[in-house]
């Protein structure tokens, strides 16, 4: 099956899976998503799904965060890890929304990546699933199937992200990568990883990466 045929296989499945698939990430608005999209970094989306409610209970928008200390908000945050820097960066990013941008989350990738604790990543999220613009945020799932799936070669998540842009059409990219990264969890995961359950990775897969499977030896990415 050459690269074109693995990408249509790819795109038809996982449509036929995931007819409609929601952010994990609960929200209301776009300034929700970028806070949780935020504290998400290292941290599952069960357990930032957990902590949102807590805070968004005392600031749900930046003209209450900004009511609130860093270390208040630290306090709430703190088991989504890194907490010193994501409180830092909620309490200066709720600041120049209200300052540049009269309360109000910025539609583009330059003002979203200018924030505080905002990468490109957090960015690309908010970009599509709060605005429609195609983009194509990667994350550990993404990065771990495009490899499996031999359609990147794992060198870093950029990398990744170019070939997947390059490969999928666009007007498939704020669907395919919510469907990917649901795929990922609960057919190709990282660990506990059962190839029979998972139709992609068994007719597509990289030769390495099946070899290595049915050898029982560890498989990386």
């Amino acid at each position: 099956m050459n690269k074109e045929a693995r990408v249509a296989f790819v795109i038809n499945t996982l449509k036929e899976i995931y007819p409609s698939i929601p952010v994990p990430l609960d929200h209301k608005d776009p300034y929700t998503l970028l806070i949780a999209v935020l504290l998400s970094a290292q941290c599952t989306d069960v357990r930032v799904n957990q902590i949102t409610p807590l805070l968004f209970a005392k600031a749900d928008n930046p003209y209450d965060m900004v009511k609130m200390s860093v270390e208040e908000i630290r306090e709430i945050i703190k088991p989504c890890g890194l907490s010193p820097m994501k409180s830092k960066g909620i309490y200066g990013l709720s600041q120049m929304i209200i300052e540049k941008y009269d309360g109000q989350v910025p539609q583009s990738f330059e003002a979203l990546e200018s924030f505080p604790a905002v990468g490109h990543k957090t960015a690309s999220v908010v970009m599509s699933q709060a605005f429609g613009v195609p983009a194509f945020p990667v994350d550990t799932h993404i990065h771990r199937l495009m490899y499996r799936w031999n359609l990147s070669n794992g060198k870093n998540v950029e990398q990744t992200e170019k070939d997947a842009k390059r490969l999928f059409p666009r007007e498939t990219w704020n669907a395919l990568h919510l469907q990917i990264i649901w795929y990922g969890r609960e057919y190709c995961q990282a660990r506990g990883w059962d190839l029979e359950n998972d139709i992609i990775t068994k007719t597509i897969g990289r030769k390495s990466v099946l070899d290595a499977y049915y050898k029982k030896t560890p498989v990386k990415k």
